[in-house]
This record gives C-alpha cells, sequence and structure tokens, in this order.
C-alpha cells in the first residue's frame, strides 16, 4: 500500500492494516484525516454513513499510541447514544487490538464488575457518553485525577448530533473539566456525516483549545441515489406498500415519534411481515433483540425513530422508507445513507406520505437536497442554564468549588462565549440567593434548595441535563418491555369504555396494575391495542423549508422522483395556493371575517410575528408554518396591516432585546430544569432562543418591504 498518509503510520499499525484487515488502500477520507491528526491538530471529519470516518480517526491515534508510547486513559470516544457504544465497541476493540492496545465501554449498562476492572486496570481507549463521562467525574470512587492524567485525544462521534442542543452545551463543558484533570490541551476530533456549516462545528469543538484547526472534507463524486416519493394516504397503505414493496429485502422504515412507530409496527405484524420496533421507550434488551433480529434477517423491516439515523450497523441494509417526510435535509441525507453501501448499490429512499402536506414537504426537502443545500447546525454560545448546571457538578466533583477556580475549570467551553462575566457571576450571586448553592468560606456547595431539588439519588439528577417526563416502567412476566408515559396511562386506565390496551414493542398489551408510587405496569398480552403517547411539543418547520415549499407551490414542473398519485396531490395543491402566482412573494388575502398572511416564514418566527401583531393590532392572530391568520380586531383593517409590516422592516425589527421581552412576558412551559437556578432575563433569554426565531422574522419583514 502506498500513499504519503499511509508512509506516516507506525510500521507495526501499517502491517496490520494490510494482513490484518486486509487494506489495499485508504480511502480519501482516511487519507486526508491521518494527516490531520499526525499533525496534531484539531479538525471535523466529514463522510457519509458508513464511509469509513471511524477508521478515518483512529488509524493515526493508535500509530501515536504505538510510536509515542501512550498511556492509558490516552483517548475518549464520546457517543451520543447508548446503542452506536455498544454498535462500535467490537469495532474499536479489534482496531485497537492491532497493536496490543485495549478499549473499555462505559454506561449506565454496563454491570459494576466491568467498570471494577477498568477502574484497577485502565483501558487504552474509552468509550463512553457525555452523561456517563460527567458521572464518572462527580463520582468519589472514580478516580477522575489519576485516570485521565494522560488523555491525548477526545473524538466526538456524530458531533453535529450533539452541537445544536443542551447536551452539546453540556458536553463542551465536560471536555473542559476532562481537560483540566489532564493538564494538557488534549486534541479534539469530531465526526460527521452531513453538516451544513463545518468550520462553525470545529470552532465550537475546539473550545479553549489553541491547537490549529482543520475541517477534513475530501467531497468527490457521490453516487446517484434512487428516489421514489409516493402518496398513500394512510398508515394501514403505508404497511400495504412496505408489504409490497421489494419483498425479501431488508426494510428501514423511518418516522416521525414513537408513537407512530409503534401503530406501523401493529399494521405490519397484522399483515405477517416480520416486523421490528426500535426507539428510546423500549428496554435496552427489547431494543438488542431488534436490532440483533434484522441484523440476521433478510426478508424483515424495522421501523425506527431518529436514533436510528446515527450509524447503528444493522447488517446490510437493502431499502430505507420514509414514513411522511423529515423537518431537515440533514435527517434525510443521513437515513438514506444507510443504505448503498455494498459495492454495486446505490443510496435509496422511497417516501410514503399519509398527508397531503407531507407531499409537499418531503418534495420541497428534495428540492432543497438538489440545489446541495443542508441546514447549518447553531450550538448555543450563551448557556446560562448549563452554566448553573457545571457549577454544582463541579462543587460535587471538586468537594467544594472555590469560586475563583470557575474560569480555569469551563471558563473555555464555547458554551459560555456569549456569556459576558458579569453574567456568569449574576447567575452565582442569584444561585447562593435562593439557597441552590451555599457559599462556605469562598467554596460553592450545594443549598437546601439544590440539596432538594437537584441533590436526590446521589445527584443523579446533576448527570444530565435535560428532564425526563415522568415515564412508568412496563413488565410482563418479570421482564422489562420498555416505558410509556405516565399521563396516557392514566387515560387509558380511567377509561370505562373498554380495557386498557396499548401497543409496545409492536406487540399489543392489556394493563392488569399499575404501581404509580414505584413507577412500574404490569400488563399481560392482548390480541388489540392503541398506540401510546409520549410528551412533546410541535414541531415546527424551518424559514428555509417553509420557502422552498412555497416554490414547490408556485413552480410549474413536476419532479420525476413523483409517483402519479404524488403528483396528482402536487397539483391539487397548487391549484388551491393559484394566488401565490400573482408576483406576490408574500400576499395578504382578505375574506369575510379574517385575513391571512402567506410569508411562508416557518413556525417560530410566525410566533413571534404573532404576538407582535397581537399587541400592535388586537387580537386575534394564530400562527402556522406558512401562514398566519388574524380574527378579530387584529383583521378590521388589511391597510393598517401592511402598514404596521412596512414600518417594522424599515426598523429592522424584531430586535433581539425585543423578542427577549415578549418571550418573559409570555407563560411558557419551563425548558430547563436549571431555571429555577437563573435571573429571570436568562430565563427569557433561554425561551428566546429555543421557541422563537427572529431571523425568520426579519426575512418575511423584507419581503413585505420589498413588495410594498
Amino acid at each position: 500500500m502506498s500513499g504519503d498518509a499511509f508512509g506516516r503510520l507506525s510500521p507495526a499499525l501499517a502491517h496490520q492494516i494490510v494482513h490484518q484487515l486486509g487494506f489495499t488502500g485508504l480511502r480519501p477520507v482516511q487519507e486526508q484525516a491521518t494527516t490531520a491528526v499526525l499533525d496534531d491538530v484539531n479538525c471535523v471529519v466529514l463522510a457519509p454513513t458508513a464511509g469509513g470516518k471511524t477508521e478515518a480517526a483512529f488509524f493515526p491515534l493508535l500509530s501515536r499510541m504505538d510510536t509515542e508510547d501512550w498511556r492509558p486513559v490516552s483517548v475518549i470516544y464520546l457517543s451520543p447514544i447508548r446503542a452506536l457504544l455498544n454498535n462500535q465497541e467490537e469495532r474499536v476493540q479489534r482496531l485497537a487490538g492491532l497493536i496490543g492496545r485495549r478499549a473499555m465501554k462505559w454506561h449506565g449498562d454496563v454491570d459494576a464488575g466491568p467498570r471494577a476492572r477498568f477502574l484497577r486496570e485502565p483501558a487504552d481507549i474509552l468509550l463512553t457518553t457525555p452523561e456517563s463521562l460527567e458521572a464518572m467525574l462527580m463520582s468519589p470512587r472514580v478516580p477522575a485525577r489519576e485516570l485521565f492524567r494522560g488523555l491525548r485525544t477526545v473524538i466526538v462521534d456524530e458531533v453535529h448530533a450533539f452541537a445544536a442542543d443542551d447536551r452539546g452545551a453540556h458536553l463542551s463543558s465536560v471536555l473542559e473539566r476532562t481537560a483540566h484533570l489532564a493538564e494538557r490541551d488534549i486534541q479534539r476530533i469530531g465526526l460527521s456525516a452531513t453538516v451544513g456549516n463545518p468550520d462553525a462545528i470545529l470552532s465550537w469543538l475546539r473550545g479553549s483549545s489553541r491547537r490549529a484547526g482543520r475541517v477534513v472534507d475530501p467531497g468527490g463524486a457521490k453516487k446517484r441515489p434512487s428516489i421514489q416519493l409516493d402518496y398513500v394516504g394512510s398508515l394501514d397503505n403505508a404497511a400495504l406498500a412496505i408489504e409490497k414493496l421489494h419483498p425479501g429485502k431488508k426494510r428501514l422504515v423511518f418516522v416521525d415519534s414513537r408513537g407512530k412507530a409503534e401503530d406501523l409496527g401493529k399494521h405490519l405484524n397484522g399483515r405477517d411481515v416480520t416486523a421490528f420496533v426500535a426507539h428510546g421507550s423500549l428496554s435496552a434488551p427489547e431494543r438488542r433483540d431488534a436490532e440483533h433480529a434484522f441484523a440476521e434477517g433478510e426478508d424483515c423491516v424495522i421501523v425506527a425513530t431518529s436514533a436510528m439515523e446515527l450509524g447503528i450497523d444493522v447488517g446490510d441494509l437493502d431499502q430505507v422508507l420514509q414514513i411522511d417526510a423529515p423537518s431537515t435535509v440533514a435527517s434525510f441525507l443521513q437515513r438514506m445513507g444507510r443504505t448503498g453501501r455494498r459495492e454495486g448499490a446505490v443510496p435509496n429512499c422511497t417516501f410514503l406520505a399519509t398527508k397531503e402536506d407531507a407531499i409537499l414537504q418531503a418534495a420541497a426537502l428534495l428540492s432543497l437536497n438538489d440545489r446541495g443545500w443542508v441546514e447549518s447546525v447553531r450550538p448555543p454560545l450563551g448557556a446560562a442554564h448549563i452554566w448553573a448546571h457545571q457549577v454544582m457538578a463541579l462543587g460535587i466533583q471538586t468537594g467544594g468549588l472555590v469560586r475563583g477556580d470557575l474560569e480555569a475549570w469551563i471558563g473555555g467551553a464555547a458554551a459560555f462565549r456569549e456569556l459576558t462575566a458579569e453574567t456568569r457571576a449574576l447567575i452565582v450571586d442569584t444561585m447562593i440567593e435562593r439557597e441552590v448553592l451555599a457559599d462556605h468560606d469562598g467554596r460553592l456547595w450545594l443549598g437546601p434548595v439544590g440539596e432538594k431539588k437537584y441533590g436526590r439519588a446521589n445527584f443523579r439528577e446533576l448527570y444530565a441535563v435535560f428532564s425526563a417526563p415522568r415515564l412508568i416502567t412496563v413488565e410482563w412476566g418479570g421482564h422489562e418491555v420498555g416505558s410509556v408515559d405516565a399521563t396516557f396511562l392514566m387515560a387509558i386506565s380511567e377509561d370505562a369504555k373498554g380495557p386498557a390496551t396499548f401497543i409496545l414493542g409492536g406487540k399489543s398489551w392489556e394493563l392488569t396494575f399499575v404501581d404509580w408510587k414505584r413507577g412500574k405496569a404490569s400488563v399481560s398480552p392482548a390480541p388489540e391495542g392503541r398506540a401510546p403517547r409520549w410528551g412533546g411539543g410541535p414541531r415546527f418547520l424551518s424559514y428555509d423549508m417553509c420557502q422552498a415549499m412555497r416554490r414547490v407551490l408556485v413552480g410549474d414542473d413536476l419532479d420525476p422522483r413523483l409517483t402519479r398519485r404524488a403528483a396528482t396531490i402536487i397539483e391539487s395543491l397548487r391549484g388551491e395556493h393559484a394566488f401565490l402566482k400573482d408576483g406576490d412573494e408574500s400576499p395578504i388575502i382578505e375574506a369575510a371575517g379574517e385575513t391571512l398572511w402567506w410569508n411562508f416564514a416557518g413556525g417560530a418566527a410566525n410566533v413571534l410575528l404573532a404576538r407582535m401583531l397581537e399587541h400592535e393590532l388586537g387580537e386575534k392572530v394564530v400562527a402556522r408554518d406558512m401562514r398566519l391568520k388574524l380574527t378579530g380586531d387584529a383583521a378590521k383593517s388589511g391597510s393598517r396591516l401592511r402598514q404596521v409590516l412596512r414600518t417594522w422592516a424599515g426598523e429592522g425589527r424584531p430586535t433581539d432585546d425585543e423578542v427577549v421581552r415578549w418571550t418573559a412576558a409570555a407563560e411558557a412551559k419551563r425548558l430547563s430544569k436549571f431555571e429555577p437556578c437563573l435571573p429571570d432575563a436568562e430565563v427569557a433569554r433561554l425561551h428566546a432562543s429555543r421557541t422563537l426565531d427572529a431571523r425568520g422574522a426579519q426575512a418575511a419583514l423584507a419581503i413585505r418591504q420589498n413588495r410594498t
């Protein structure tokens, strides 16, 4: 094997790659990543699913481990989900074994025995999640400073899945704390299949690191995918189509909710299709059994939520099908990327839309993908609630945190770049004032309120930054099936119309007993059941997606990937929205007693605009992804509405501060369990960043200004 990058690997590793793994050459991503990692820079490595990213990261690290004699633990591999760790464990162990090194998995499902052995004799590579790493840092039974003294590199797999939310802010903090223990500038490597702004992700991942950074993107020709968009009208019809499509093939079907996964699983099993269900509310054994059976099978189907996007290996996959449409191009690419891995195979995806608007959304998504457009991931850079969380976690970790040491521990985390020193100090002062924290001679520890809220079960509330809804564990014959939302069980148990039945794991169950105090429910098999419900808010579409939907509606051509049924739906929708072709990109339509503003701004932008319009014009304004509906006082004068929109556009509204004020004035569901730690203004900023879209609102107003 030749090549500059391969020639830089240690002779022992290079020999094993050729003779044990059977490699005849490195892929372009592996060539470039090897160069970057051996150059000792931070990097984000981009390649499609199954594109060889794991080897791209580990080959050069194992080479350095060999030539520089790194001591355990020298590499931490972080994954967003346990299932991916389980899936990668054997692969990473095999790679480490090429040079006589070891890898160890550590998460909540790992027994105490292997953990104890790891602490006695640490492995070279630790595979874990950020939450489990947090628990290790906080545990008095884990000698974290000694354990991570030799740490050189952290690999963050599926980095895009972390960066945009609380888990990413938490991860950036935990990375800083781990680097502080190692007392060195650790190398950071992010792996991602799809991201629209890799430079921003790299900047976020680097945190306080002073190393140079590099994006590894081999580009190159890609296989032309096979895509079809069909309209089926219902989940039952979708099950029929799945049964008839690709018989004898292994099919992965994506849905947008756990409830829909269960419902479709029931329909498929009712048609004697060998079908499995996979989602986060099934027990670990149930998920493993489903994934294993699917991997070993041939003519079978697995129905899954978005968790199956993340590179979990289920064997050679023939077909991906999508019920309705994902909300982002990135998700679509991740899902379709599960196929086309075998020699001669091509990536493929078949959309089965159960609703007419899903046809429109899917067509818009494909048009964005055809343009080469992928969403940018916007990491939070002012995560005040995570700052509060980390202050408490550090208090536990250090046995009383010296306040002056806070900046040294986590001050460089990207999640806090936009928090001023004054805001950081104010959050700590607020926590002390509210007795969440106590200051004992300059050392911070949980106060009485903090102990009550976050100190239960050995501080388990501090291991994760998100709050799970109240879930009830479902058991049958001593075997855990999974969990369902407590409010759902309460509703069906109080239903006097018949037995309390539901579906879980693709099977029907009848509720026999609920121990509400212990959070456990007993069930027995039943012939029929309803799909369960889990908590969750509305899912708005983005400004860019809605603008793409408008372009589909005003277009004349029909995508050749549409089936005849789907094309008929698109033509019908174009007829219903013919007014969009009158030349106004953002028309205002007045009718009897109501006014519709078709701005295609996305739900989060329109919620903000609705609040502003109600304040200016009176009630009532209802927000949807594609339009605003004004009734009552708000709809009295179309000319007044146009004047208000023109004025706001000229003034550059809404401003960021204005958005925060609107959020503070609204009654909102709590977004973080750490909100009680924050000053009111920071709570409002958190809600504004998560629930409202100021940029989309400004863009929609700018279009109106251009019109008028």
